[in-house]
């Protein structure tokens, strides 16, 4: 359970990294959409584990990649940003955030479920014992 300093910490730092990758390096990553998912401080706040959702990317991993290479670059310009509020610039750990992708896998494999409806009277013996 995260306490409130970090659950705080971590919506600043994921509203500035959102702001990060849509107006200040797009350009790095060939053209895809990236959202910060879900962030992840430790107590210390001294790491920031980063969820990041890939859109409009053939290769997300090629892109989670990139982003893992800049992470440096990425760190420097939310210090620019955060560092009048904060005593700690933490180190960024980049992860995909794959949920929508498993829910679709789910909703599909649901989708694919062909249950035959059940007759009353097979409902009732089976259910309840005489």
């Amino acid at each position: 359970m995260e306490s409130k300093r970090q659950q705080k910490f971590s919506r600043l730092i994921q509203k500035e990294l959102a702001d990060i990758f849509q107006r200040e390096v797009p350009h790095l990553f060939g053209g895809a959409y990236i959202s910060v998912s879900i962030v992840r401080v430790s107590p210390d706040l001294g790491v920031a584990k980063v969820y990041l959702g890939v859109m409009m990317a053939k290769n997300p991993q090629e892109v989670l990649l990139e982003v893992r290479v800049n992470s440096k670059t990425i760190r420097h310009l939310l210090a620019q940003r955060i560092k009048n509020q904060v005593r700690i610039i933490p180190e960024l750990v980049f992860y995909l955030d794959d949920s929508a992708e498993y829910a679709a896998r789910i909703d599909k494999l649901f989708d694919n479920l062909e249950i035959p409806p059940a007759s009353e009277d097979d409902e009732d013996d089976e259910t309840y014992p005489k």
